[in-house]
């Protein structure tokens, strides 16, 4: 995501003429505007390849269902193994 965001400023850069990429041309200089799509692209197919971003769904949904789990048991005034808390008298 962070090379397609650069990407996007890159030529929104050199359309609206501000740094160094406002002299480039687009027939000949449009592969150093672009170059970040290709790097994405890249990462894309290397994350679907290894599994990395099915990894970080099922780290994000098993975070979610042990903090579901950690207040359920707060609310039912027990620990986080289950045990009711002792009462003070």
């Amino acid at each position: 995501m962070y090379f397609v965001v650069l990407g996007v400023l890159l030529i929104l850069s050199n359309l609206a003429g501000i740094g160094p990429l406002a002299d480039l041309v687009w027939p000949g200089d449009w592969w150093k505007m672009c170059w970040p799509f290709g790097l994405a692209f890249v990462w894309w197919i290397f994350a679907d390849a290894t599994g990395y971003t099915k990894r970080k769904e099922i780290e994000k949904m098993d975070e979610r269902v042990a903090n579901r789990r950690k207040e359920s048991l707060e609310k039912l005034g027990m620990d986080h193994r289950g045990r009711r808390k002792k009462r003070k008298v």
